[in-house]
This record gives C-alpha cells, sequence and structure tokens, in this order.
C-alpha cells in the first residue's frame, strides 16, 4: 500500500492557501466517517509522482499525519485552470463496511498466448473501466481477464468476472460486455474503374467518336472514389 506523509493545516484565508502551494505543498481534506473533518497539506512532488499512476482514484493509501497513519480513498483532484497543477485533493477515510462506489480498471494479462491475437484478431475494449459498489475495504485493485487461450470471436462480460459477493457493478439488470476479440479487418484495393483501364490501353489522347477528352480533373463517368478505409 502506498503511503504519503501528511501534516495538519490552519490554513483560514486564500493568501495562506496559495502561500502553501508556493512552498510546494497541496491542501487537502480527509472527511468520512465518525471522526471530524481534517484539513492537511502533502508535498506537491510526490502527489504529481502518484498521478501518474491511472489507478490512483481507486488505490487505497496510507495517509501519516503527523506520523499517525490513517487509510483513505482520493475521491477528486482540483487542478489549476492554466497551469493544470494538482491544487486541492479530497481524501475519503476507509471504514470498515462503508459502501461506496467506485470506478476500477479492467486489465488484461496473457495477451502472448491468445490464438485470436496471434490470427491478427483485434482486442475491442468497451469498458476501461466499470463502476461498482463495494465496501471500501473489499475495493479490488482491478478487473482481471485473462487471455489464455482465447480465440477470435470471444466477448467478456461482467459476469465472466469472478468478483465478491458484497461487490455488484453498478449497472444492474444486464449482463454488459467489457470487450471482445474480434476478426481482423483486411481492407480490399478499390478495382481500377474499366473506363480508365481502356484509356490506358488506347492511343494517347484518342477518343470514342462524339466523346469529348475529359479535362483534368474531371470526373469521369464511372469513376468511383475509392471507399474510406474503415476505422
Amino acid at each position: 500500500m502506498n503511503t504519503l506523509e501528511a501534516n495538519i493545516r490552519n490554513t483560514k484565508t486564500k493568501g495562506e492557501l496559495n502561500s502553501l502551494r508556493d512552498n510546494g505543498e497541496v491542501p487537502a481534506i480527509i472527511y468520512g466517517g465518525e471522526a471530524q473533518n481534517e484539513k492537511v497539506s502533502i508535498s506537491k512532488k510526490l502527489l504529481k509522482s502518484m498521478l501518474e499512476d491511472t489507478n490512483f482514484l481507486s488505490t487505497i493509501l496510507t495517509l501519516n499525519v503527523n506520523g499517525k497513519p490513517q487509510n483513505v480513498l482520493p475521491r477528486e483532484v482540483k487542478y489549476h485552470i492554466i497551469s493544470d497543477e494538482p491544487i486541492h485533493v479530497d481524501f475519503l477515510r476507509v471504514v470498515p463496511g462503508l459502501k461506496i462506489r467506485i470506478e476500477v480498471p479492467v486489465k488484461f494479462i496473457n495477451h502472448e498466448k491468445s490464438p485470436g491475437l496471434k490470427k491478427g484478431g483485434v482486442l475491442n475494449i468497451v469498458r476501461r473501466k466499470v463502476e461498482l459498489k463495494c465496501p471500501s475495504e473489499k475495493i479490488p485493485d482491478n478487473l482481471l481477464i485473462d487471455l489464455d487461450g482465447v480465440d477470435i470471436g470471444v466477448s467478456f462480460k461482467i459476469s465472466s468476472i469472478n468478483l465478491d459477493p458484497e461487490v455488484v457493478p453498478t449497472i444492474q439488470g444486464r449482463d454488459f460486455v467489457i470487450a471482445t476479440l474480434a476478426a481482423p479487418t483486411v481492407m480490399k484495393e478499390p478495382e481500377k474503374p474499366a473506363e480508365a483501364a481502356e484509356g490506358e490501353a488506347g492511343a494517347e489522347g484518342e477518343t470514342a467518336e462524339g466523346d469529348k477528352p475529359a479535362a483534368d480533373g474531371d470526373k469521369k463517368e464511372g469513376e468511383d472514389k475509392p471507399a474510406e478505409e474503415k476505422k
């Protein structure tokens, strides 16, 4: 579990908050449970390092507040509108039995062991994160999908993931798809228009009786624009 040092702050004015930020600290607040809210500050440098982890908002941290550890879950990070620097963080206390909604990332493993991917199949990820409702002490690190032995045509639904009975998706009533392993898309080269081919076979500038030579840039009859590549 990641640990972050925090200090109690007594800032009351905007000027004091700006001074705190100028000294490389980010103001934060800890809330939740029966204890009172706590105003703290944390190192901007260490925070930015943790923010590089895409799972920051779904990872339980240990905050050492003036040396006293407590487990928290980052709930919101606010950024400066111009500099995009973090300027405030909300932390939720992890209290046993407290149920929360949280987005948990989906993780795929054993890509190299999938016969479908070896054939050129494409892994279409419908949901990179799934919102769950669960006790704070049972938040999964990720939703794991194993691609070992998976062939083209297989789809992964939420029902295929083994979840704790107390961990449930917030989307209820349907077995929604998380990802599919689809067949490769092969682009067929457009056929050359017949009239263009005939023109090459004839003499340069030769036209049929009554036909007017096409001007540069004019579209010839039957000359179709190649279909755009499917994305």
